[in-house]
């Protein structure tokens, strides 16, 4: 009964849904649905003003899009351009207040500094460098070892104004007034190198390394830790390590001991950490850790170097803490000093890279000369030639040398040593000047042992000879024991060769011509010659006229045969022997004695 009172109490359920036609009831709930969404996102749009629309924006043309990125461009630059003015307007009041200190340092400095060949700038590299390895040395173990006692602080203070002062000094007066090239010019417009170094990389370092963080003592006490920026003046010690190397006549020597430095340094790094693990530990705590006694710096040196190199002998270590460090300090000690010994093998093989190339070339030359039984005299006179080479030149062929520079430097060279010479050779007087040089760039040095023939009488002329040191002797008679002159330094011989034709012998050396001692010279081929006189024809034919001269100067082939058989007086010269000159050997009764005397020139 209760149950049927229940059940007509009860809603009746609704009516089931009608659906006439199955598509337009789709479609109709699709709309429904899309309209409801679309009155939830404008009722977001009531609340929330930059939320999305819900319709579709126009397609933007390319005529809007360009005028858009020309609009964007034009007020960035603007804005850079307002930043630009701001900026300059800041150095311009800068460059106002440095511009009497500038001015003082100009008939010192100059207006600019060549930053490669002023050794007034090196020079202040290296008081630059100073000041940065006093505060790399003294800011790490200031930081670590208890330094800081109120009697030292005065001291520390000092030092570091002055090494502050020198950091200044170079940003403003020498950074500032450093050459430097752009597009092939060098720019010596001291505006221009400002405005260049204030937009280098360096320059942002520099300033980072000079603020003024030193302040922060007055807060939190003379602590060295407020000076760490001070480190970011590294590229200055690079830069006067690169300087001074390439004026150093042995650079070698800088470069082991800058690695040297490095060495030490890692030790002295080793001592600061191992003063703060024994601080951590507990001074004089354990038998590992720095036991309090004696220069705190000192023996903690003394126990990086030990352990750092793996020398052995120390105190075991015990806890945890002391055994991880103890064991990094092995692995890095094993890293540095490989890293080390590598360098240092480097700098000493590149050092000693040309006389190893000696001593293999020489090692070679001999191995090859026992295996084929040469004698022991031509062996020795090889051996001798290859030391005096080397320690004449430090170098066995100078033109391997030369070879790796351009041009321009070699010109420079072989001007520097030979043109004078050559612009008092008789022969080359009134050639082309350019030819000289041309012909400079073609010789070629060697080097002849005491007693060497250079040349020998009747040999086919193919050469002209230049002394560059030394002496050789034009010599005669049946066994080469008379000495007719001796030519030394800047002499010159055989030049004629270099013009005469082969027809009829009209090229074969005069005389003897053999090395007084050891003798350097230059020789100049004559394909050499010819290859040049292609491009100076009118120096050809001032030299073939100069050429012809000379031959006649020379007199017939017979007097010289004569002048051998009546044993007369051989003179050698630029100039035929004038009678104040023969009178010079004694006088009348001298040439009365002399039955022919002719002039012979050497060729």
């Amino acid at each position: 009964m209760l149950f049927s009172v229940f059940r007509q109490e009860s809603a009746p359920p609704p009516p089931a849904h009608i659906v006439i036609n199955a598509y337009a009831d789709e479609q109709l709930r699709s709309i429904a649905k899309r309209m409801k969404e679309r009155l939830n996102l404008y009722k977001e749009k009531v609340v929330d003003q930059y939320a999305s629309s819900p319709e579709i924006s126009p397609p933007v043309t390319e005529e809007e899009r360009i005028k858009k990125e020309e609009a964007d461009q034009k007020k960035k630059e603007e804005q850079e351009k307002k930043k630009k003015e701001l900026k300059d307007a800041g150095w311009h009041s800068v460059d106002m207040v440095l511009k009497p200190v500038e001015t003082l340092m100009d008939p010192v400095l100059g207006n600019t500094i060549d930053p490669f060949t002023d050794r007034r700038y090196i020079a202040w590299l290296s008081l630059v460098t100073l000041a940065f390895n006093y505060n790399t040395w003294f800011i790490t173990a200031r930081l670590c070892f208890p330094y800081h006692t109120e009697g030292i602080i005065p001291f520390w203070f000092v030092l570091d104004t002055l090494a502050d002062l020198i950091y200044l000094t170079d940003s403003i007066l020498f950074q500032a007034r450093k050459q430097y090239v752009k597009a092939g010019d060098i720019i010596k417009d001291r505006v221009v190198t400002k405005k260049n170094y204030r937009s280098t990389d360096r320059f942002m370092l520099d300033v980072m390394s000079v603020m003024p963080f030193d302040l922060l003592y007055l807060r939190f006490g003379f602590k060295s830790i407020f000076r760490i920026n001070r480190l970011l003046k590294v590229d200055t010690f690079f830069e006067f390590s690169d300087r001074l190397e390439s004026i150093m006549a042995k650079a070698y020597i800088w470069r082991v001991i800058r690695t040297i430095g490095y060495l030490l340094f890692m030790l002295h790094l080793n001592a600061c950490f191992y003063y703060v693990a024994s601080d951590y530990q507990g001074i004089g705590k354990t038998k590992w850790v720095y036991s309090g006694l004696g220069s705190a710096y000192l023996r903690c040196y003394y126990y990086a170097v030990r352990s750092l190199i793996n020398i052995g002998g120390l105190n075991e270590p015990h806890t945890v803490f002391e055994i991880t460090f103890q064991m990094t300090n092995f692995f890095t000690g094993v890293f540095v000093f490989s890293s080390l010994i590598g360098q240092m093998r480097d700098v000493i093989g590149a050092a000693t890279a040309a006389q190893t190339y000696f001593r293999s070339s020489m090692d070679g030359t001999v191995d090859y000369m026992v295996n084929n039984h040469i004698p022991s005299l031509v062996q020795n006179r090889v051996r001798t030639w290859y030391t005096y080479t080397w320690d004449a030149q430090g170098m066995l062929d100078e033109s391997e040398l030369l070879d790796k520079m351009p041009l321009v430097m070699r010109t420079a060279i072989a001007v520097d040593i030979n043109l004078s010479t050559f612009q008092k050779i008789d022969l080359f007087k009134g050639c082309d000047q350019q030819m000289l040089v041309d012909m400079l760039l073609r010789l070629k040095s060697i080097v002849y042992l005491p007693g060497d023939f250079v040349v020998k009488k009747g040999d086919i002329g193919k050469e002209m000879y230049i002394i560059k040191s030394g002496a050789v002797q034009v010599v005669g008679g049946p066994d080469n024991s008379i000495v007719f002159v001796t030519l030394k330094a800047g002499c010159v011989f055989g030049e004629i060769s270099l013009l005469q034709s082969s027809k009829d012998g009209g090229n074969r050396r005069t005389a003897n011509v053999k090395a007084y001692g050891f003798a350097n010279l230059f020789v100049l081929e004559k394909k050499d010659l010819f290859d040049i006189l292609v491009h100076y024809p009118e120096s050809q034919k001032v030299l073939a006229r100069k050429g012809r001269k000379l031959m006649k100067a020379k007199g017939p082939a017979a007097a010289k045969a004569e002048v051998e058989k009546q044993k007369g007086l051989v003179l050698f010269g630029p100039k035929p022997p004038t009678p104040k000159m023969l009178r010079a050997f004694g006088g009348k009764n001298f040439l009365a004695k002399i039955k022919v005397v002719f002039y012979i020139h050497v060729q």
